[in-house]
């Protein structure tokens, strides 16, 4: 098991909860791929997209429905500071996570996060577990909290399938 999987997976256990992450036979860097491993609506995919706060350097964690696009401008009102592109060295370095695997839980740093209200629209949503293989069901109102995420206002046109 990956470094990344067991973060992920003792952050889940650490909140009290019994969620095995699962082992997709395909890959899941996408929230499409995910939506379609997992057998479920493209929108029960809770895609992380991470920012680069130009004001304080930190990475500022998005969570967002899988059909549904960041707006950067709203992202930023939500944020209190402008957005720019985080590379893929402030993404590992705050979270642990590479990209395309990056989870809303589990970071090696605390990062501020911010919840697209669709997510909430859903019994169960997926999001990913630390690897491009790898997912976890979970309730959006569980992982709100547990991601100390703030429900926010970001997103532009949602693409519903």
């Amino acid at each position: 098991m990956s470094k990344s999987l067991k973060r992920v997976t003792k952050a889940l256990r650490d909140a009290g909860l019994d969620i095995t992450p699962i082992e997709m036979g395909a890959e899941t860097r996408t929230a499409q791929q995910a939506a379609d491993a997992a057998g479920c609506h493209l929108d029960q995919i809770a895609k992380s997209v991470i920012f680069a706060g130009q004001t304080s350097g930190q990475a500022i964690l998005f969570i967002t429905a899988g059909g549904n696009q960041v707006d950067s401008d709203k992202a930023a009102q939500v944020a209190g500071e402008p957005l720019g592109k985080a590379d893929a060295a402030l993404i590992r370095a705050q979270t642990g996570f590479a990209i395309g695997g990056v989870a809303p839980v589990g970071h090696l740093n605390p990062i501020r996060a911010f919840m697209d209200p669709r997510l909430l629209e859903f019994d169960e949503i997926f999001a990913a577990a630390g690897t491009p293989r790898h997912i976890f069901p979970i309730s959006p109102t569980t992982l709100i909290k547990i991601s100390v995420a703030q429900q926010a206002d970001f997103i532009t046109i949602s693409v519903q399938m």
